[in-house]
């Protein structure tokens, strides 16, 4: 059998690689830089582990840039960080909602939050730092690293730990506890009612 291949194709087909790999290179940078574990690197990048390490190792350890941490074991898995206080409740409601502004997941009409990504990929991971970023502007005393938002990004599509409520107040929705009691109330009227202010909703 014989291939015969057209130079344009061939040129084009190398530069899509070319801009592939460039993309998953600078994900990986990206990811780095909010301190991401390497298993999540290498799930959003497909880079491998040994790849992974060089860019760090190039880029923020050999460079002289030593603000950039790496994180070592599992990814976190408990919820309770998410709903020990109507704070950390509305940090994560926040993140949520960044969360469906991205495309990153979908609310139906029962609440449930269904992950838009059958698996992580590049786009999908510039997606999520652009969601975490965008958290980081809205929270001065952010409480949650990047590998938070990850964990939060799958406990809420699970819909098990995590679900979605709505206030009875002001009918927001909000980040809840499935086995912990719903006083129906988002944190926002929670942390309005405390201080005395009236509270500025953001509805996922």
């Amino acid at each position: 059998m014989v291939f015969f291949y057209h130079k344009g194709l061939k040129m084009r087909l190398t530069d899509d690689r070319y801009a592939g790999e460039r993309s998953q290179f600078e994900l990986a940078l990206r990811m780095i830089r909010h301190e991401a574990r390497t298993r999540t690197i290498r799930e959003c990048t497909g880079l491998s582990d040994d790849r992974i390490r060089k860019v760090f190792s190039t880029y923020f350890r050999n460079s002289g840039q030593t603000g950039v941490k790496r994180r070592r074991g599992k990814s976190p898995r408990q919820v309770q960080r998410y709903v020990k206080n109507p704070a950390s409740k509305l940090q994560a409601t926040t993140l949520v909602a960044l969360f469906c502004a991205g495309l990153l997941v979908r609310i139906d009409e029962n609440n449930e939050v269904h992950a838009c990504w059958p698996r992580p990929d590049v786009e999908f991971g510039h997606r999520l730092c652009r969601a975490y970023e965008t958290y980081l502007l809205l929270h001065d005393d952010a409480k949650l690293n990047f590998e938070w938002a990850w964990n939060l990004f799958h406990c809420i599509s699970y819909n098990d730990e995590l679900y979605l409520a709505t206030c009875n107040a002001c009918d927001a929705r909000y980040v809840q506890d499935a086995y912990a009691i719903d006083n129906k109330t988002c944190p926002s009227c929670e942390i309005g009612t405390t201080s005395g202010t009236l509270p500025a909703h953001g509805r996922p």
